[in-house]
């Protein structure tokens, strides 16, 4: 037999089977950059796709959506187009313009030309000229140029939230398609970031929106005697959780024909002194139904108002019903609408103001109660003890005439007499003040609470003296007496400088005189006479005078006369 030799023949085989690992080797070398590549731009995928989460702000989701997309296919510029309602792009977030280049392009797009097209046929689309579409539009002035052009849409919930634009892919090369297919994979993954981002900023927004509505609250129960302040807080506290550019709180007049505002915050110019009509289809709807109602600026005003500012929210101030007021919020033109949740978290917001105001003027009412059930106390005692007893004491007096016959004693009985008897008159209109007054609010307490209004931050306490029988002042002199104490009151606070302020009442001789004197800086010819005017308009209106008197560094005395009807 012949012995078999195992090594050599495993040698042999070795050698025989080399020729096709070579082959193997040689036809795997030429696509190990290709597997890289793909791997390199798949690492660099789920890179952006983990970038996403690195920040909850929207604007800042949105950025990096854009960059990311950029650097994942080598485009030199990216956008994302936000959609809003009927089809029109809200925001335009760019990456690769220069700022000043980005300014002299101007506004955001349309959401014309195949940025339109995007829009209406939310596919992806990918063009090696972006000029030879069918649907392309002139660029603007200062745009740069852009041939090749990557768009896929960027769902989130399966509605398509807006559009990713890439165009220019660095080199000079056409987009690919499996350009394309990262882009649609990063959009995906867009979508579910930008849908946290959201919520996360609506639950933002509404915890801002409560606590804005407990802080207005909290200050206007702990100053219930500022109800005209109150409607400034309500308006400050919307326009900033709001981010609008005007704040207005609007009454409707007794008419009921026109709005008119109460107060304005933010760019007040362009809304005070113009009237709303109240027939205006979102004021008509509004005062019908009690809900909130969109619109824009030229659907209320006219002029300035109209041209300058853009989304308009209107909300009732308080229930249906209540005329607590209209809370009318607007942003600048060309700014986004107002979201769902501004218009939920405003209407929240509208309803604990008003609670509080409402909590407010109760607690008002409640301590007037007090004070008037006070008053009628005083007065009851004032009539039936001091009263009688300095009426008995004048007659003791008096009974001292037949006792002396000394010229000098009886001119001095005469003069304690005649002062008794003026004590008793003056003490009569005190008690007349302090009476009943058929259930209304008295006049006195009205000027109270008009000085407390006026200067409850000026940081100066005026001085008030009332004198007379001022709770007999009847309307309308009784209300041109307010609006003349306000306007002055106004005037001296903000422009005179004064360290110390004199208002007197009075009602002597059939007149009633309002006298507002200050230690100002005083004036000679003041820059605007409106004011005065209106004063001078008031006393002339019901047959008064009005003197104002003022020298630069000698104060200011102004003094409003009117007779009182017979």
């Amino acid at each position: 037999m012949t012995a078999s030799v195992p090594g050599p023949r495993r040698a042999s085989v070795a050698q025989s089977s080399l020729p096709g690992a070579d082959q193997v080797l040689k036809d795997f070398l030429p696509h190990t950059e290709d597997l890289l590549h793909t791997q390199e731009r798949l690492q660099g995928l789920l890179s952006a796709v983990m970038s996403l989460a690195e920040n909850l702000s929207l604007e800042a989701v949105l950025d990096r959506v854009v960059t990311s997309a950029c650097q994942l296919v080598g485009a030199r510029y990216g956008a994302l187009g936000v959609i809003g309602p009927d089809d029109a792009l809200t925001h335009f977030v760019t990456v690769g313009m220069e700022e000043d280049q980005a300014r002299r392009v101007g506004e955001i797009p349309k959401g014309r030309g195949v940025l339109g097209h995007l829009i209406r046929d939310p596919r992806r689309i990918r063009l090696s000229d972006l000029n030879e579409h069918p649907q392309a539009s002139r660029f603007p002035e200062h745009h740069p140029e852009m041939r090749t052009f990557l768009g896929v849409p960027v769902r989130v919930r399966g509605v398509a939230f807006g559009n990713l634009y890439l165009t220019e892919k660095e080199g000079g090369e056409h987009f690919t398609a499996e350009d394309e297919e990262l882009a649609v994979a990063l959009a995906a993954a867009a979508g579910v970031a930008i849908e946290n981002a959201r919520l996360f900023e609506d639950a933002t927004r509404r915890q801002r929106w409560l606590e804005a509505g407990m802080d207005v609250s909290e200050r206007l129960m702990g100053n219930p005697t500022a109800e005209a302040a109150g409607l400034d807080l309500i308006a400050e506290g919307a326009l900033e959780q709001s981010e609008s550019a005007v704040a207005m709180i609007a009454f409707p007049d007794p008419g009921g024909r026109v709005l008119r505002c109460g107060t304005a915050v933010g760019d007040s110019h362009l809304v005070k002194g113009h009237a709303i009509a109240a027939d205006s289809t979102p004021i008509a709807h509004l005062l019908t139904t009690g809900e909130s109602v969109l619109c824009r600026a030229p659907d209320l005003w006219e002029g300035a108002a109209a041209e300058e500012l853009g989304p308009v929210l209107v909300a009732a101030l308080g229930h249906k019903g209540t005329h607590a007021g209209i809370l009318i919020l607007a942003r600048p033109f060309g700014a986004p609408g107002y979201g769902q949740v501004d218009v939920e978290m405003n209407e929240v917001y509208c309803s604990r103001a008003a609670l509080a105001l409402e909590l407010a003027h109760a607690h008002l009412m409640r301590e007037q109660q007090i004070v008037f059930s006070d008053r009628d106390r005083i007065a009851r005692d004032l009539h039936d003890l001091v009263i009688q007893r300095i009426f008995a004491a004048g007659l003791s007096v008096q009974s001292l005439r037949r006792h002396t016959t000394d010229p000098v004693a009886q001119q001095r009985i005469n003069s304690i007499t005649g002062e008794l008897d003026e004590t008793i008159r003056g003490l009569r209109d005190t008690i007349y003040a302090l009476g009943d007054n058929g259930g209304r609010e008295r006049l006195s307490s009205r000027i109270v609470r008009a000085v407390q209004d006026g200067t409850w931050q000026a940081g100066t306490t005026p001085e008030l003296q009332m004198r007379g029988p001022v709770d007999g002042i009847p309307e309308p002199v009784a209300g041109h007496l307010l609006a003349v104490l306000s306007e002055g009151l106004s005037n001296a606070l903000r422009h005179s400088g004064a360290l110390h302020i004199t208002i007197t009442v009075s009602v002597r001789g059939g007149q009633v005189k309002l006298l507002i004197e200050d230690d100002g800086k005083g004036f000679r010819n003041p820059g605007r006479t409106s004011g005065l005017s209106n004063m001078q308009h008031r006393a002339a209106a019901v047959g008064g005078t009005f003197v104002p008197v003022s020298a630069p560094g000698h104060g200011t005395r102004l003094s409003w006369t009117v007779p009182l009807p017979r």
